[in-house]
């Protein structure tokens, strides 16, 4: 599965009295919008965007309600973080235990344990986490790849952990490095 799908939800909304002369798909479009999107469903993942009302139900009436009440069948884009699939982003925050890097609509955290082979500290002065023996640096605005490790859906967040520990992950440079040093070792393979 990828991150990002389109799937459909169904929901019954609230037509108030004042819109009723007005469009109704784009009215509950509109409503479903303002309810669903950036939500979390524990099946589904986090709701991005609500794309279209795809059915809209006959409206019925409820004594003492006012309004007019429509099941609906929306198509939504939904995002939902998978273990193991490789992402990139950006680091938008650093802290002492690791980097905080944007993937999407979610921030994920990189615990300074899971940035490789070298003991990563933080130095508040470039705001940055440094390699004790490598000297790699992983500072704000860098972009990192890294595989998805660790994924919670909360009622109200996403939570997901990465690790750039694998060859072939980590900040883009790092990554360059690593297939040039590959390369190097087929040259010196092909020589021999």
């Amino acid at each position: 599965m990828h991150m990002y799908y389109i799937s459909q939800i169904t929901d019954t909304l609230r037509v108030p009295p004042n819109r009723f002369d007005e469009d109704l798909k784009s009215i509950l479009l509109e409503l479903a919008r303002e309810s669903l999107e950036e939500r979390i469903f524990p099946e589904l993942g986090f709701i991005v965007a609500v794309l279209e009302a795809e059915e809209v139900g006959k409206g019925r009436l409820i004594p003492q309600e006012s309004g007019a009440f429509y099941p609906c069948v929306f198509r939504v884009l939904c995002y939902k973080p998978e273990r193991n699939e490789i992402v990139q982003g950006r680091v938008v925050e650093v802290v002492d235990f690791g980097v905080f890097v944007q993937v999407s609509t979610v921030e994920c955290l990189c615990h300074k344990s899971q940035m490789g082979d070298d003991f990563f500290m933080y130095k508040e002065s470039e705001n940055a986490l440094i390699g004790r023996e490598t000297g790699r640096r992983v500072g704000l605005g860098d972009i990192i790849r890294a595989r998805v490790a660790v994924v919670g859906l909360q009622k109200n967040a996403v939570r997901v952990g990465i690790s750039t520990r694998q060859a072939g992950l980590g900040k883009l440079e790092w990554i360059e490095e690593w297939k040039k040093s590959l390369e190097a070792k087929r040259q010196d393979a092909v020589v021999e």
